[in-house]
């Protein structure tokens, strides 16, 4: 009986996940359709304001977050009420990462090559829920090891993860989060020459700034560029221009007015 309602009780999580994780793509990818939209003045969408200020649409993110996390701690629905809990909290989730360069630099960088921190963000935060839905887990309290076992492992997994992080491998640091084999690669690999760790550890000129400026090189960022490109638009370039107006979404008018359409 136990183990019949501990898998029961798993695949409810798991395909609350699958919920929280479905609505974040789909709102996600519509958000940036919006906003391209918007800024190459298409469509009839406008962007939204408060007594003359601009109402991002992070805001709306954090609301359906609050609001989400509210209605699951204090009534603990069971589905599918669960279920439309996760599906907001993962709409808001998204609505508030794809401005996450905004939280981060406290400046409307959503058009400039900053805004490509969002996307990164939202790449890595789709990951981790996926690996929800697989059923990773890290926090399980069933383990036949005991509560000392448990809690060194986590701590363990835990620092890794972080290494990884300061060694420039985000993915890594966060999907290790979830999976402690993925937390050991990236904390033992060799540090990107822009990371905290190898500007602290690698000094210029050494054996290990040379290995990770050859592991590294300039051509790697630039076929990432290309994806998040497809995915978010492009960037404006250094003089608010885009570049070669290959963008679909371009907008031509100057910087100001473009500050909306975010």
């Amino acid at each position: 009986m136990s183990v019949d309602l501990d898998l029961q009780v798993d695949l409810a999580g798991r395909a609350a996940a699958a919920w929280m994780l479905g609505s974040f793509i789909v709102v996600f990818l519509a958000t940036r359709l919006v906003v391209r939209l918007i800024r190459a003045g298409k469509g009839p969408f406008r962007d939204q304001s408060v007594g003359g200020v601009h109402l991002h649409h992070l805001v709306w993110g954090i609301f359906g977050m609050l609001i989400a996390g509210v209605g699951e701690f204090t009534y603990r629905p069971e589905p599918p009420w669960q279920y439309v809990l996760a599906a907001l909290f993962g709409a808001g989730a998204a609505l508030a990462l794809d401005e996450f360069a905004l939280w981060l630099h406290l400046s409307d960088v959503y058009w400039e090559r900053e805004g490509r921190l969002s996307v990164d963000a939202v790449f890595v935060v789709g990951a981790l829920m996926a690996l929800l839905v697989l059923g990773a887990n890290p926090l399980d309290p069933d383990t036949g090891g005991g509560v000392l076992v448990l809690v060194g492992t986590i701590l363990v997994n835990g620092l890794l993860a972080i290494l990884a992080l300061f060694k420039g491998r985000p993915l890594l640091g966060l999907l290790g989060f979830l999976v402690p084999v993925i937390a050991l690669v990236g904390a033992v690999r060799l540090a990107r020459p822009t990371s905290p760790w190898a500007r602290r550890r690698y000094p210029a000129g050494s054996s290990k700034d040379l290995r990770a400026r050859r592991r590294f090189p300039e051509r790697e960022r630039r076929r990432w560029d290309a994806v998040v490109d497809a995915v978010a638009g492009r960037p404006n370039d250094p003089a608010g221009v885009d570049p070669g107006g290959a963008d679909p979404g371009a907008d031509p008018t100057p910087e100001r007015e473009q500050e909306g359409a975010r």
